[in-house]
């Protein structure tokens, strides 16, 4: 018996390794899922759609993200690991067919598709990367969330160069090496076991005043993410400049951004998560206000402390979301990422007529403002126990 155990124990991937390919996978669900803003432009001039547009645009990708709460019920209630492949192989697929949309409909119904498959790659993801965090669960979830991060800022701009090289027919060659990884999703994904039929049910009344600020202050941090990521290509080809140069403000916003990632994690080990927020958030909010007023290198600079202190912020409220749910982690996962998410995109929806009506940086001040009323939310938020 321990022989075999052993046996089975030598096949299996090393904790570090498959947080490594999580991170991996991360990266190209996120990557795949992502792109849209870095060719917005090109999109809206092909199909030839008005820039007011853009937010119901953006809103088809995101809003998928809203299922995850209802995906995590479901995860946490069969186990395993099979959706996430599922998630990564349904997000390269629609992130393939975008560049072959012949009109604004089938545009949307592939977004749909690539917002249904992230709902469907995060809850099982989350929850299990917790469990490869042992002892030091934000720094697994930071290492995790980096991955993501680095995708939705590289990809941006590798899918606007492969657009002015070739065309947006040829996008298809995004989804080749999640195409290759696919195999080895389910040998890195940790196996999840079913929740008990007897298990603890959730506990709504006491959970549900924490869960909705926590909710709250999710979306607006993402309104603000999402309206940097949204508008600022948009503003600055409107301004006269070029397709690759606005994507790339978003590869250094989200790429930079890493550091805030690994950083928030690790300071939230040490000193608690609440802290973290408040400063996180503080300094998101002088950030935003600051590169709306800036101008020339500042841009890139303001940026890239932006995506530090935004970025902060992710994994901490996914933790705080499991704590809250410790009956069903995949939901709480879900809640305040997908849900987060999707809610944030009917914000940015609603802010695109006021993009064309006044200009695209008029949704980044009041996405801004949002940013200050999640800093009173985070002084409210619940506090883990830290060991000494």
């Amino acid at each position: 018996m321990e022989a075999s155990t052993a046996t089975a124990s030598s096949r299996s991937p090393s904790s570090p390794t498959r947080l490594t390919g999580m991170s991996w996978a991360h990266f190209l669900n996120d990557g795949a899922a992502n792109y849209l803003p870095g060719v917005l432009p090109a999109i809206l001039i092909s199909l030839n759609l008005s820039v007011a547009l853009a937010g119901t645009i953006m809103a088809a990708l995101l809003m998928g993200q809203a299922l995850q709460p209802l995906v995590g019920i479901f995860a946490d209630r069969v186990g395993g690991r099979v959706m996430v492949a599922l998630g990564l192989a349904g997000s390269s697929l629609g992130g393939a067919l975008v560049g072959f949309a012949s009109g604004f409909w089938p545009l949307l119904g592939i977004l749909m598709l690539i917002g249904i498959s992230n709902a469907f790659f995060h809850p099982q993801a989350l929850a299990g990367i917790r469990r490869l965090g042992g002892e030091s669960p934000g720094t697994a979830m930071s290492i995790f969330m980096v991955g993501g991060e680095i995708g939705r800022g590289v990809w941006p701009a590798l899918a606007s160069w492969v657009v002015v090289q070739w065309g947006l027919g040829y996008l298809w060659l995004l989804a080749l090496p999640a195409l290759v990884t696919l195999p080895f999703v389910l040998h890195w994904a940790p196996r999840l076991p079913p929740r008990a039929a007897d298990a603890t049910p959730i506990a709504w009344r006491l959970h549900a005043g924490p869960l909705s600020r926590l909710v709250t202050f999710s979306t607006l941090r993402s309104l603000m993410i999402l309206s940097v990521v949204t508008y600022v290509p948009l503003m600055w080809a409107q301004g006269g400049g070029d397709l690759t140069t606005g994507a790339s403000f978003i590869t250094v916003m989200l790429v930079v951004g890493v550091i805030g990632n690994l950083g928030g994690g690790r300071l939230s080990d040490r000193f608690g998560r609440r802290p973290v927020l408040i400063v996180a958030m503080s300094i998101s909010v002088i950030m935003l206000a600051a590169f709306l007023l800036a101008e020339g290198i500042w841009l890139w600079i303001v940026l890239g402390v932006l995506g530090i202190s935004l970025f902060a912020t992710l994994p901490l409220g996914i933790l705080i979301a499991q704590d809250i749910l410790p009956e069903n982690r995949s939901l709480g996962s879900g809640m305040a990422l997908g849900l987060a998410n999707a809610l944030a995109a009917l914000g940015v929806m609603l802010l695109g007529p006021v993009a064309a009506l006044w200009a695209p940086a008029a949704p980044l001040w009041i996405a801004l403002g949002g940013g200050v009323i999640s800093i009173f939310l985070a002084i409210g938020l619940p506090e883990h126990e830290r060991a000494t």
